[in-house]
């Protein structure tokens, strides 16, 4: 969930309050936009909701607000700027109870831990939807206070709370172009409007089934014209209700994956001695899942790919290179460490002799969690080594052999996504891929492979959980490559025709054998990668 390290204090100075500042910006503009709302729906539901005295508006409009308040809270305590996983409640239970009768009081291991934790603030969310949704209809509705409008308002809510939750809203989506704050929100109004009227909708129709399980002898004395009208004022109350949240749920987004400059201003004495510090502690000293360390990994690519901060990208290639390999070491770490988790999943490694395809689906979703920090960190360092081609006076990227490294790691990446979407690779059938910490990829016999290949192209299919992230990922991975290739191609041709591709080019510590990657890297060589 929403993290800040405490490592962060001192090297990062000021930064520290950048979600706390982002999430008081966001309480205020979403209190302006429900209180406009509120009035202007008011207005027209007073023309089907009995009038109320002047004190009963304002607790109306305060307790409005208190339960949006509740709302945007939680929602952002759930928000995330990756996928986590949490325990289900069979497991949630067997934890207490092994808590308490066989752990003895002694704590449980810490993966479960946070897990349980994560489970419990989405818990928290839907019992914070459901209360919000029931004082907030109750307000809107005017007379219907704590009665059947009330009861179906947290249903409702909790409708919506189990929608946002399984369907993973709760993950934050950096956009590709960054606008300021004003159309970037424009930008998503119509589309929260639509998605309001969708769920209040059904969330509408699910709820009908309650009047006949509450005992409203009120409700069943009103004429025909008061039900019709009370099932109007409910529905529009809903959609008020749904909008509101829509929006805030917008305007969240909007706030938090907004680029921050981990830059000291221009022209101090910090920018003039370390103008990557900041940059740099954000990268090393914040959690994986922090969103102050994807802000700082967005800040790195817009400067390593753009020309507008070109005084911190110099920086990088200061005479020591230190700087130069601490930034491209924090963008090889993701992508190794995909890697790494794609070829030490058991699953992975057996799945061609023993595993259905869908074992295969489920059981490889969890490495593209970090999809976007990876996608970010194979376009940083693409651009930061193609960069180091005009920009790098001293050297210090071919010299301290972070272009090799750097080339390595992501032919090794895109050999590790390809093998998993069932591509062939080119080898006897009798060799074995070495992998992290000596683990060996059996090659396949050729039938067996073509067998296989069919299998998993027959399940690559749209709705797999891996399918979009996969692919997309190796297509980046591929940009990624033919942007060095490119720019480097005829010292990489003059190296291959002295016989020495593999010593410039492909670093020693490679996570697969230099062979395979030196046979990979001629085919981007010779433009024939896809």
């Amino acid at each position: 969930m929403i993290e800040v390290t405490r490592a962060m204090i001192g090297r990062l100075g000021n930064t520290t309050t950048i979600i706390k500042d982002r999430f008081l910006g966001f309480l205020i503009w979403q209190s302006c936009q429900s209180t406009l709302v509120y009035f202007f729906c008011k207005t027209l539901l007073a023309l089907l909701a009995p009038s109320t005295t002047f004190s009963a508006a304002v607790f109306a409009f305060l307790f409005f607000q208190l339960s949006l308040l509740l709302f945007s809270t939680s929602l952002f305590l759930v928000s995330s700027p990756q996928p986590v996983r949490g325990v289900s409640p069979i497991e949630l239970l067997l934890g207490i109870l092994k808590l308490i009768f066989v752990h003895g009081g002694q704590p449980l291991p810490a993966d479960f831990r946070r897990r349980a934790r994560i489970t419990l603030s989405f818990i928290l969310f839907l019992a914070s939807s459901g209360v919000s949704a029931f004082l907030s209809v109750v307000c809107l509705s005017g007379s219907q206070v704590f009665g059947a409008l009330g009861l179906r308002g947290l249903a409702v809510g909790l409708i919506y709370g189990s929608h946002y939750v399984l369907t993973r809203r709760w993950v934050l989506d950096f956009p590709i172009v960054q606008r300021p704050v004003f159309f970037s929100y424009k930008m998503g109004v119509r589309k929260a409007v639509v998605k309001a009227i969708k769920l209040s909708s059904a969330g509408y129709l699910l709820s009908l089934v309650l009047p006949f399980f509450i005992n409203d002898h009120k409700g069943r004395q009103l004429a025909f014209g008061g039900l019709v009208i009370e099932q109007i004022v409910f529905y529009f109350a809903c959609v008020v209700v749904f909008l509101c949240w829509e929006l805030n749920l917008h305007l969240l987004q909007v706030f938090l994956t907004k680029r921050y400059l981990f830059a000291p201003p221009k022209g101090s004495a910090a920018a003039e001695t370390n103008p990557s510090d900041h940059l740099l502690a954000a990268l090393e000293e914040t959690s994986e899942r922090s969103v102050v360390r994807y802000l700082a990994y967005l800040d790195l690519c817009m400067v390593s790919e753009s020309n507008v901060d070109t005084w911190r990208r110099a920086a990088f290639f200061e005479e020591t290179g230190e700087t130069y390999k601490k930034v491209i070491a924090v963008c090889l770490k993701p992508l190794e460490q995909l890697t790494l988790d794609l070829s030490e999943d058991k699953s992975f490694q057996l799945s061609h002799q023993l595993c259905s395809s869908t074992q295969l689906l489920s059981s490889l979703h969890e490495p593209f969690y970090d999809f976007q920090v990876c996608a970010w960190c194979a376009r940083i360092a693409a651009s930061l080594t193609v960069r180091s081609h005009k920009e790098d006076r001293f050297g210090v990227a071919q010299l301290s052999g972070s272009n090799a490294a750097t080339l390595s790691t992501l032919l090794a990446a895109l050999l590790a996504v390809e093998t998993l979407m069932g591509k062939k690779t080119n080898q006897s059938p009798n060799q074995y891929l070495n992998g992290p910490a000596n683990i060996k990829w059996a090659a396949l016999s050729p039938t067996r492979r073509d067998t296989t290949i069919r299998t998993a192209s027959s399940s690559n299919k749209k709705g797999s959980p891996y399918y979009s992230k996969a692919y997309s990922m190796a297509d980046i991975l591929r940009t990624s490559i033919y942007q060095i290739v490119s720019n480097f191609h005829q010292q990489m041709l003059t190296s291959s025709k002295a016989g020495l591709l593999d010593k410039d080019w492909i670093a020693t510590s490679a996570p697969t054998t230099r062979d395979l990657l030196l046979q990979k890297l001629r085919m981007f060589l010779e433009f024939q990668a896809n």
